[in-house]
């Protein structure tokens, strides 16, 4: 039984994750493209948005990246170049301890300014609040992986991650082994993060897949605010 809940969690739920990744954020952008946005609500705790949203965002895409690129690249580049697999642990360590302070100062912020100012809590969804309160337990996750990773300094159990993740996307037998015997914060880390993948399209989160080149240093929407004739309207 426990090899079986760890080949449906592990070997065939990557894929019913992906397959709602994509599906479901293609069907969102052809039946509901006016839900496709991220929901602006500047106005309120302008200064407690500023600094949370931009503290989160490095944090997070530094994140992205250093999984897209840690997981997925062969370590046989790595090696190539003189990189040893604790090398590069220790470097993913660093790197993912430093971003992942920063995201977490930028997620707090947020987290707070959404469910303690009333009028930001009214203007949100269920799925807002539920969506944010998962990536910060993500996020916490990633971070108690620190410890146990500082306990296998030879990058032994990193490149078994690396080696299910490749294996999952290049669709080859036994990934769900690879890490049957790592540590569950490990297990529950890559589990959560599938699951992000599934809630994605029935969030604000789809506005990533719009955001160009240039989102991170985009301006705020900028909204005056002028009366006419006796009147109040935005301009924006």
């Amino acid at each position: 039984m426990s090899a079986y809940v760890n080949q449906l969690l592990f070997g065939y739920y990557p894929y019913v994750a992906a397959a709602v990744f994509l599906l479901g954020s293609l069907i969102r952008f052809d039946r509901e493209q006016y839900s496709w946005r991220s929901g602006s609500s500047q106005m309120l705790r302008a200064r407690q948005l500023r600094w949370g949203s931009n503290l989160f965002h490095v944090g997070i895409l530094a994140i992205f990246a250093g999984h897209f690129v840690g997981l997925l690249t062969p370590h046989q580049l790595y090696e190539s170049v003189g990189l040893t697999a604790a090398a590069k642990q220790m470097l993913a360590i660093v790197a993912g301890g430093v971003f992942g302070v920063v995201c977490l100062v930028g997620l707090i912020l947020l987290v707070h300014r959404r469910l303690a100012d009333p009028r930001i809590r009214r203007t949100s969804s269920v799925m807002d609040i539920v969506v944010l309160l998962m990536i910060l337990a993500q996020l916490l996750l990633g971070l108690i992986t620190i410890p146990y990773s500082l306990q296998h300094p030879d990058g032994a159990v990193m490149l078994q991650l690396s080696e299910w993740a490749q294996r999952i996307v290049t669709f080859r037998a036994g990934a769900a082994e690879l890490v049957a015997g790592v540590d569950w914060v490990y297990r529950l880390h890559l589990l959560l993060g599938l699951t992000l993948f599934v809630v994605f399209p029935f969030s604000r989160l789809v506005h990533i897949w719009s955001a160009p080149v240039w989102y991170v240093f985009r301006p705020y929407q900028v909204v005056r605010r002028r009366a006419i004739n006796d009147r109040v309207r935005f301009v924006p």
